[in-house]
């Protein structure tokens, strides 16, 4: 019996499950029933916010019977494992991509869901989308002739390769991040024109992670589809986004942007030779416009809740669910055109030179007696490496047991532990005299950052208390300080203020902050609190939103007019003044704003770039008081059009501070401490520009 409605569970409750919740959502016959993670916080956050149940135990959730089909939204390696569990439980699975990471494996991952009798789907979403399905209408009626050719370009940066973290699946080996992004043009190429015979992969581009392993950044491979020429590029630089697919044929060509979810066909026309031209040019002006004042005003309508991403997801999940309601899978989305996909990946993958094999374990494992936390971040790595580089052996916890301190692997131990486990903090914390908090979660709620970032940093120092650490240097941010008044100088002894109606981020380190400080009045655990400004140098991302707010990685509006000067500070002086502050006996109970000397403008920044680069990005001033006013709207449309109840509006002095009007004064880290950071021009210059790798 068919059911009415379609119960639906997530396994993973990471950053794409948002995205398939909101799509479940709004798609007819199905709802979102479960949410399971092995992380309780993360489980929670996610069910909470949909009215639905949270597992941290994947039997439980089954036994529970309230599900018809799930959702695998795990990392890769665990896709197949799950799958077959879920099957074999009599549920129908919708896994995300790479669907497996071998070909075996989704072999058998097919031939459960066939002894099942249940279906089996994979979420190739874009092509979900509605331009796409335009092409494949326009391609099957022959409206371009016979079709010759046919590019498909992922153009995208990929900031992991530059500024990490360096720990996860996707850096772990080179065949990875094909696994990974080469299931969107795959899947395009093969659902256009059929299975493809790979002639030719070029590797290019290369990149040198921390720790010595190099990664491609860049990937050509020729291809045939039958009497169709096929390229595949993958560009994952800081490169302007081109995620497009062109289809040419005899008759015109088509050029799908996926990203925009536009659609635009150039024809051939019968005008004589000097109109010819302008009438093929006015009309792909003609369609382009079309596309693009038809999304606007669909996105508009929706108050955004039509993205081209998120129709992605619809379209598939519609697909995908009416397949089992009528018994017949969507060929776009079944086992079959995901095996066709795999083989050709597993083709491409096999004109691979070997990876060199990991560096044999330490004969020695280390005996640290320093912790970082968010040791694999953009200042935890820096921080990690001159800790060693100090003599000191250092225990990371990751989210995984790879990192990017192959190099160093007889001074580094890396350990995984869940930050929401507070005995296994504990544990970890065994023999430890300093620990270093760098670790901070990605919210969208308040209640979910009471939960992540606040509660993480309490059981952190609870966890530091049980085992008897001798100090904690937890690092909150100048973003929490009201900088909106050019007048007023800001020291450590500047009050934060009503904290209320500030942005989510700045709102929760402050919050964080108190309760610590609080909770130190009766822990015997001394607490240094550090707040970096804006952070740069190697390994720093260019597209640093404490400048700017990106549109791409050729475009920023700079917060303000971008004359005044910034606090930017350099990652190795960064990671100096947290060393001092373990060190220094005077430090204990005290804050330090980790400041740079005033040097450069947002302006300055990116004319040095363009001037020791050679990129010259669109750099535009902005008006923080009409930037407010229209953060006033959404928010109001958000609240009464969306009947969202945890939206909070933001005050003008909270877009003002994003400017950092307010300069500040570095005097009590440089005399207490002994702290110096880099005040010579053009050295601070080399350091976070020439040598940062901003574009490669």
């Amino acid at each position: 019996m068919v059911p009415e409605e379609w119960r639906v569970g997530l396994i993973g409750a990471g950053y794409i499950a948002q995205w398939h919740a909101q799509a479940l959502q709004a798609t007819p016959g199905v709802r979102l029933a479960a949410v399971c993670d092995r992380a309780q916080d993360a489980a929670a956050a996610l069910a909470s916010a949909h009215g639905v149940a949270a597992f941290t135990d994947l039997d439980a959730m089954l036994k529970a019977g309230i599900c018809d089909a799930v959702h695998i939204l795990t990392p890769p390696q665990l896709h197949h494992p799950l799958t077959l569990q879920c099957l074999q439980a009599g549920l129908h699975v919708l896994v995300e991509k790479p669907a497996a990471v071998a070909l075996a494996e989704l072999e058998e991952m097919a031939a459960a869901a066939a002894a099942a009798g249940k279906q089996l789907g994979i979420c190739h979403n874009f092509l979900g989308l509605p331009a796409y399905q335009k092409l494949r209408k326009i391609r099957a009626a022959g409206d371009l002739g016979v079709i010759s050719a046919l590019q498909i370009n992922w153009a995208l940066p990929l900031p992991p390769l530059r500024s990490g973290p360096y720990g996860i699946w996707l850096l772990e080996q080179t065949r990875n991040l094909l696994l990974e992004l080469g299931p969107h043009p795959f899947s395009f190429a093969i659902d256009l024109c059929g299975p493809l015979e790979i002639e030719h992969v070029s590797l290019g581009q290369w990149i040198d992670l921390p720790g010595g392993e190099r990664r491609p950044q860049s990937w050509r491979i020729l291809a045939r589809a039958g009497a169709v020429d096929v390229t595949l590029t993958l560009s994952l630089v800081e490169t302007f986004d081109d995620r497009s697919v062109t289809l040419c044929g005899s008759s015109g060509m088509a050029r799908l942007d996926y990203a925009a979810d536009t659609l635009v066909v150039a024809r051939d026309n019968t005008s004589e030779l000097v109109l010819n031209p302008l009438r093929k040019e006015l009309g792909k002006a003609a369609a382009h416009l079309r596309e693009g004042m038809g999304n606007a005003l669909r996105q508009a309508v929706s108050l955004n809740q039509k993205s081209p991403y998120a129709l992605s997801f619809r379209g598939t999940f519609s697909g995908f669910y009416d397949g089992v309601r009528k018994g017949r899978p969507d060929p776009r989305f079944a086992p079959d055109r995901a095996l066709q996909i795999m083989q050709a990946l597993e083709a491409c993958l096999a004109t691979l030179p070997p990876q060199k094999a990991p560096p044999p374990a330490p004969a020695a494992p280390p005996t640290p007696k320093v912790m970082v936390i968010g040791g694999t971040g953009f200042i935890g790595r820096n921080l990690t490496r001159h800790l060693v580089a100090r003599g000191h052996d250092v225990r990371v916890l990751s989210r995984g047991r790879n990192g990017p301190f192959d190099d160093i692997s007889d001074h580094v131990e890396l350990r995984a532990v869940a930050l929401d486990d507070e005995a296994a903090l504990s544990r970890a914390m065994e023999g430890i005299d300093y620990v270093f908090n760098l670790a901070r979660s990605n919210d969208t709620t308040w209640d979910a950052a009471l939960e992540n970032d606040v509660g993480t940093a309490l059981r952190i120092a609870r966890a530091a208390r049980r085992a008897g650490v001798a100090r904690l240097i937890y690092t909150g941010t100048i973003a929490s300080y009201d900088m909106s008044d050019p007048a007023r100088v800001i020291t450590e002894d500047t009050p934060f203020g009503d904290m209320s109606q500030r942005n989510l981020y700045a709102r929760s380190k402050a919050e964080c902050e108190r309760r610590l400080i609080a909770d130190q009045e009766t822990a015997d655990v001394p607490l240094v609190i550090a707040r970096p400004g804006i952070v740069v140098g190697a390994g720093g991302p260019l597209q640093h939103w404490g400048i700017g707010r990106w549109h791409g990685s050729g475009a920023v509006r700079l917060w303000g007019n971008g004359r005044n000067i910034l606090p930017f500070v350099l990652v190795d002086d960064v990671s100096d003044g947290l060393i001092r502050m373990m060190e220094h006996p005077e430090a204990a109970g005290e804050s330090f704003n980790l400041v740079g000397e005033p040097l450069l403008s947002g302006h300055d920044y990116f004319a040095a770039i363009h001037q020791r680069l050679g990129a010259r990005l669109k750099v535009s001033s902005s008006n923080l008081a009409l930037l407010w006013a229209a953060d006033q709207v959404k928010t109001a449309l958000k609240k009464h059009g969306l009947r969202r109840k945890d939206v909070v509006p933001i005050t003008l002095a909270d877009w003002k501070s994003r400017g950092h009007l307010s300069p500040f004064d570095n005097r009590k880290a440089r005399h207490l401490l002994g702290w110096a950071p880099q005040s010579d021009r053009d050295r601070f210059l080399h350091q976070a520009i020439d040598d940062a790798r901003l574009f490669r």
